[in-house]
């Protein structure tokens, strides 16, 4: 739900209800893969989704090129990255430095949000592995 009034986005403030919005996901059972991701906010410099994951279910490794967290809201997750695994559950949170492989496991039924905050311009064109800079 949005409404109006803010001072960096003068258009809009964005309100979830992240359990209805779980409850709304739950009921579109089954998910392909055991896993379902939706689209909270979009801006240019930042996406929200709301994950959730059925027991068992995994997602590879992949990197985001800008800084990442996930917010466990339900269950437990197992976050493998190049430093280790990282048992993540309900109520705590895991950042990752930008282009940090890792891969996601949900150890039990979990939901989480993923924020990624996506660096400038100069810097995603700076960085080797997209292809930009010198």
């Amino acid at each position: 739900m949005a409404a109006t009034l803010s001072a960096f986005y003068p258009e809009t403030i964005f309100h979830f209800d992240l359990q209805q919005e779980i409850d709304d996901a739950s009921s579109r059972r089954p998910w392909a893969a055991g896993i379902f991701s939706k689209t909270l906010l979009k801006q240019d410099d930042m996406r929200v989704l709301l994950t959730l994951m059925d027991q068992g279910a995994t997602m590879n490794e992949h990197h985001a090129d800008g800084s990442v967290s996930i917010q466990v809201l339900l269950g437990l997750l197992r976050v493998k990255t190049q430093e280790g695994v990282h048992s993540i559950p309900a109520r705590h949170l895991l950042v990752l430095e930008p282009s940090a492989g890792h891969d996601v496991r949900a150890v039990e039924p979990s939901a989480f949000l993923l924020t990624i905050s996506w660096p400038d311009s100069e810097k995603l064109r700076a960085m080797p592995h997209r292809g930009y800079g010198s």
